[in-house]
């Protein structure tokens, strides 16, 4: 099926296109290192990034605004600038080493759709912000405890002041706190009267990003309308403890094998994950770090502890909740018939963040008005969108096929696809 859009819209966003792929170009090139692309939160790359989507900003003669917590904002006013208004984003940093359009394939989407809108030459009925927000990759970069996702929670309200001086980064040992401060911006408003955004201004937020599976590429289809953010349930600190003794002398009977009894607790969690898949349910689940002590193990040694962490992710909490406490059960079992003892920890728990129906079905209308071949599909990995869902907006996401995976240096979006994507996101936001 042809794409089509309506006109005049349709010729406007085709002629900004090359806008867009400037900005990926530019972005992509002054920001790369040996390794991939590296916009570190709170550094001299991550503000290129911003300094050069500002520049655009004041071409396109937006309103250029900014927060204490670093992040950008450009307006495009509406008719009624009383009325509720858009606001459309993503993240400008990347993963050390990373890909170019991982988060900034947002942000320029939005930039390519307010080009679009001032080219048809008519304001949109309401005003339209785009987002270009810090520090969403910080997990990346930073160790201790926080949990990413700095510029949207600093700006929804939703960091606590603490995370500035438990989370310190890994290289440096500089704190976020010390780290922020030293771009230029304001620590102190963190978490400190009114958030600064709030949903009752805004009729949702809406997110454009490429997809970091290979399900879109793998089906030959250009754009996902997301369906919801996984939830996870983590344990990230798990051991098995048995007994270390010599590999050749203790019969199987006696023997408390902390990698077998390991072993077995993962593969009875991956044969009920397929169960789960076969009865429709939506689930994901990674053994991330597995590993013995490399202090005293050895080639002739029965192995006697292992360490691990659980990943379990799906769009249903209580699916969730199922498989912790499967693995808990699992892990008793096993350890009573393997001698060992299993200690799993707790279980952190972030809840699935659905997208908004009515922005969802408005969406899947625009895609079959504009001709735009789309599937329905669930997000594996995280987004500032969910934030925003936490926060009480309205929120929904666009996905852009994308090859190679993500978070490395050979991401792949094909710039049609991005067009497509781009096009359903103008045309949402030119429905007033």
């Amino acid at each position: 099926m042809t794409a089509r859009s309506p006109s005049p819209l349709a010729g406007a966003l085709d002629a900004s296109i090359p806008l867009a792929a400037g900005l990926f170009d530019e972005i992509g090139r002054r920001t790369a290192d040996t390794a991939g692309v590296s916009r570190e939160p709170y550094s001299p790359a991550e503000q290129v990034a911003v300094d050069i989507l500002t520049r655009t900003a004041r071409s396109l003669e937006l309103e250029i605004a900014g927060d204490p917590f670093g992040n950008c904002y450009f307006t495009l006013p509406g008719r009624e600038r009383g009325l509720p208004g858009w606001l459309v984003g993503s993240h400008v940093d990347s993963v050390p080493g990373g890909g170019n359009f991982d988060g900034l394939a947002g942000v320029v989407a939005g930039m390519t759709a307010l080009a679009a809108l001032r080219r048809a030459g008519s304001a949109p009925a309401c005003d339209i912000t785009v987002m270009g927000i810090r520090a969403e990759e910080l997990s990346s970069w930073y160790g201790g405890h926080h949990g990413g996702h700095i510029g949207s929670r600093a700006a929804l309200g939703l960091l606590p002041a603490a995370e500035l001086d438990s989370a310190a980064n890994s290289r440096t040992g500089r704190t976020l706190r010390e780290q922020m401060r030293a771009a230029g911006f304001d620590p102190t408003a963190v978490g400190r009267g009114t958030p600064h955004l709030l949903p009752g201004k805004f009729r949702g937020y809406v997110e454009l990003h490429i997809e970091q599976g290979p399900v879109l590429a793998d089906q030959r289809i250009p754009v996902g309308i997301v369906t919801a953010i996984r939830g996870a349930a983590r344990a990230r600190s798990c051991r098995c403890l048995g007994a270390y003794t010599h590999s050749g002398a203790v019969p199987h009977e006696y023997r408390s094998d902390a990698v077998m009894a390991t072993v077995e607790l993962v593969r009875e969690l991956d044969l009920q994950w397929e169960r789960a898949r076969a009865a429709g349910a939506d689930l994901v689940l990674t053994v991330g770090m597995l590993f013995t002590d490399g202090r005293v193990h050895a080639l002739t040694k029965v192995p006697g502890e292992t360490n691990f962490c659980l990943d379990i992710r799906s769009q249903s909490e209580a699916t969730l909740g199922d498989m912790a406490t499967l693995a808990g059960c699992l892990a008793q079992d096993i350890g009573a018939r393997r001698r060992v003892r299993f200690d799993l920890g707790s279980f952190s728990l972030q809840s699935p963040a659905t997208m908004d129906a009515g922005l969802r079905s408005q969406l899947l209308d625009g895609a079959r008005v504009l001709g735009i071949p789309h599937i329905d599909i669930p997000s594996g990995a995280g987004h500032d969108a969910q934030d925003f869902v936490q926060a009480g907006f309205p929120a929904a996401m666009i996905f852009v096929r994308n090859t190679h995976g993500s978070h490395n240096p050979d991401e792949a979006m094909d710039i049609t696809d991005f067009a497509l994507g781009t096009r359903l996101l103008t045309w949402l936001l030119a429905q007033g």
